[in-house]
């Protein structure tokens, strides 16, 4: 099903108006219409005139989460979409000097660790079930509503607007992603190698015997740019290099692509106009290095949260009462920061370059990797709280 183009205006009345129609937008528009608030969605779904190279890495949560709007690529008995989900059944870390951790979904008495998701696939869906809801109309100019809802990603111009101050980061490091097919099939085994200052992820796609993998690599500025530019086999071989021939040879499935990487957050992510509440979700509230898989888990969580906030507000309380807002920026507040935390500490451990630290962050990989109690626990913490 194609989804229906954006009114350039509309004489309706909204209850909720959600700027951003990609993954978290959507999510979020799906979520509100349940209980029949009247929302707008604005702005148009993604364009396919590019490829989309990304995989997402999605957690228990957010698969449930998808799955109750309907919105999780799977076919009508339940099955997975044919190549759109690939569930990680393992998953292995390396370090720079031998250093290495491994974690197995049946160790945790669970199907899968966490599931790479097709973005284009995973869209799809999400578009389709905004089509079949019918109080959740698309437009592209913002509407009056109660409550407006920034879902617009980290270079949002109506935070800017709104003069809800972002702050920003830089890592010296871009992300360069791309699909490669492998010699030997992956096995359902995610694959990550911490080496030289950068962070490599191999994410298994096409389902658990499939031969493809999404690339997500940490690399500083200037060699992502000269990959970008130069012959796309001497990435691929760069990749087989690193990662020593665990997949065998490696081809170039897609050109790649790469985006700068950054930790922000804003300082305030909610407030009042003279028309309505405001809150921030998703991108435009945060961003993180991607080194975890967190981001769009992080983006998704907001949202069932601001829904089920809404959802258990006073009868009398208004959408937009700041609040009623404050219990969600309280709620999302402290989880965001410990998780953007994590990750800058993790990236800032792995780049350092004294000889000592890398002798002893190879040593607490590989001792972690023997300490079942810990070890649990933090793959627990990556598969995310059960729905």
């Amino acid at each position: 099903m194609n989804a229906t183009p954006p009114r350039t205006g509309t004489s309706r009345r909204f209850d909720v108006a959600v700027q951003g129609a990609g993954v978290v937008g959507q999510t979020l528009a799906l979520l509100l219409a349940r209980d029949r608030l009247r929302v707008a969605l604005v702005g148009h779904p993604r364009g396919t005139t590019t490829p989309d190279v990304r995989a997402y890495a999605l957690n228990s949560a957010s698969r449930e989460l998808l799955r109750s709007v309907r919105a999780w690529p799977e076919t009508d008995d339940g099955g997975p979409q044919p190549g759109a989900i690939t569930p990680v059944t393992a998953m292995r870390v390396w370090g720079d000097d031998g250093g290495e951790l491994q974690f197995s979904a049946s160790d945790q008495g669970s199907e899968a660790l966490t599931w790479i998701v097709d973005v284009p696939a995973l869209e799809q869906r999400l578009s389709d079930a905004v089509g079949f809801q019918g109080s959740i109309e698309r437009v592209t100019e913002t509407p009056a509503a109660a409550l407006t809802v920034v879902c617009e990603g980290k270079r949002s111009q109506t935070r800017e607007q709104l003069g809800l101050a972002f702050d920003v980061r830089p890592y010296d490091h871009k992300a360069v992603a791309a699909r490669l097919r492998c010699e030997v099939p992956h096995g359902g085994v995610a694959r990550q190698w911490f080496a030289n200052g950068e962070v490599m992820a191999l994410l298994p796609l096409g389902g658990a015997q499939g031969n493809s993998v999404a690339l997500v690599w940490s690399v500083p500025a200037a060699q992502a740019d000269a990959w970008l530019q130069s012959d796309p086999s001497n990435l691929a071989q760069a990749v087989q290099a690193r990662s020593a021939n665990t997949l065998g040879t490696l081809h170039m499935e897609s050109p790649a692509q790469a985006w700068p990487l950054e930790l922000s957050r804003a300082q305030r992510w909610i407030t009042r106009t003279a028309t309505g509440g405001v809150a921030l979700a998703g991108d435009a509230a945060h961003a993180m290095h991607p080194l975890a898989g967190q981001g769009l888990n992080v983006g998704l969580a907001d949202v069932a949260e601001l829904a089920r906030v809404l959802h258990a507000r006073e009868y009398w309380r208004d959408l937009g009462d700041l609040k009623l807002l404050r219990r969600y920026e309280r709620a999302r507040a402290a989880e965001v920061g410990a998780m953007g935390w994590v990750t800058d500490g993790l990236f800032g451990l792995f780049s350092h370059e004294d000889s000592r630290v890398q002798a002893l962050r190879n040593w607490g990989l590989s001792n972690f990797n023997r300490s079942g109690p810990l070890k649990r626990w933090l793959a627990r913490q990556a598969m995310g709280p059960s729905a």
